[in-house]
């Protein structure tokens, strides 16, 4: 019988994991179970804190009802390096055993999933439910977090639209998504910008500044282009800081590629145009969950306690159909995330 679990939230932090500590909570307490929060991630699990409290923590209702609609993460995260170690592994499945804790909910994206994995074949009974803004888990339609990320950015980019519309300035705006373009893609549709590129994709510097000059002949002087972190990744081969030197814009041989690098390209590429760049970083994982994610993190909480007390472990929990559902963890890292080519494809030539 599952008796006590613990719950940690792991890697970068997303809207809506908070929610889903306190719906594992609730759930947990309808059914008679101790819920132990472990802080800061795997790290909490190595006990590296001066104080155990530091570490791993009784999480009762009367101390987590409150953050259920905070930003960040109450539990607090980290990455931990250590963990990839299987001797720290072991020690860490040790240390749950000897705290008396049944089975961990895992709230991450697919670094936090790995561990979970690590730790369900050293005997821990796992649950994953995905926490990552980016959205770059291929066996479910949504992460928790992501549909608050993505609000953000459109409320920020029609922000920047007016201004840019305004002064008759074109504009560079880059969202998070690491090595995925869903948040570019989803702002880009919802806010009728005209450009994006994504790490998925090969594109072109030379392609980005003919299209815009293109719009700018056909009247549009405030065409936004959204561009994905590390899309730089799949940029065709270009000397730009010759490029930016030869025009009067001084760049040395260390510095990297950026937003507002691109922006003085494409102002110099496209006549002198006012090309601003903004990068949006930070807000769009610090921003209040939506109802949309807070009710998938209930949903997902309620259904990580069913699977335990059914004894159905290691499974990861994702949206199918817009319902939730699980499936195994091993099998869920397995699955490759879909790009939407049509899309992309579509909103660059419209």
């Amino acid at each position: 019988m599952i008796r006590k679990i613990g719950i940690l939230t792991s890697g970068g932090d997303s809207p809506g994991m908070n929610a889903a500590v306190v719906g594992v909570a609730r759930c947990a307490a309808a059914h008679g179970i101790q819920l132990m929060g472990i802080k800061r991630g795997y790290n909490g699990l190595l006990g590296l804190s001066e104080k155990p409290e530091d570490d791993i923590a009784a999480l009762d209702l009367e101390t987590v009802l409150d953050i259920a609609d905070g930003r960040g993460t109450f539990l607090r995260t980290a990455r931990c390096d250590e963990f990839r170690q299987p001797e720290v592994q072991r020690q860490c499945a040790q240390n749950l055993r000897n705290l008396g804790i049944d089975a961990l909910v895992v709230c991450g994206g697919d670094g936090s999933f790995n561990g979970a994995l690590r730790l369900a074949e050293l005997g821990i009974p796992c649950i994953g439910i995905p926490g990552t803004i980016d959205n770059d888990l291929g066996y479910t339609e949504r992460t928790l977090g992501y549909d608050s990320a993505v609000n953000c950015c459109v409320e920020a980019v029609r922000a920047i639209r007016a201004t840019s519309r305004s002064h008759d300035r074109p504009a560079v705006v880059q969202v998070m998504g690491r090595h995925c373009g869903d948040i570019a893609m989803k702002t880009a549709m919802a806010t009728g910008a005209e450009m994006i590129v994504v790490p998925e994709m090969r594109w072109d510097v030379d392609k980005v500044a003919a299209r815009l000059n293109d719009l700018v002949a056909r009247g549009n002087t405030r065409a936004t282009l959204i561009i994905s972190e590390n899309c730089w990744d799949n940029m065709k081969e270009f000397d730009w800081r010759k490029f930016l030197n030869d025009n009067g814009k001084t760049i040395y041989p260390h510095e990297p590629i950026n937003a507002e690098r691109l922006a003085s390209i494409l102002k110099r590429k496209c006549g002198g145009l006012e090309v601003r760049a903004t990068v949006l970083g930070y807000v769009q994982r610090g921003v209040q969950p939506t109802a949309e994610d807070s009710a998938f993190a209930f949903e997902a909480a309620n259904l990580a306690i069913q699977l335990l007390n059914r004894g159905v472990i290691n499974q990861a929990i994702g949206i199918r159909h817009g319902r939730v559902f699980n499936m195994p963890i091993a099998d869920a890292l397995l699955m490759k995330k879909h790009f939407d080519r049509e899309t992309y494809d579509l909103i660059n030539s419209l």
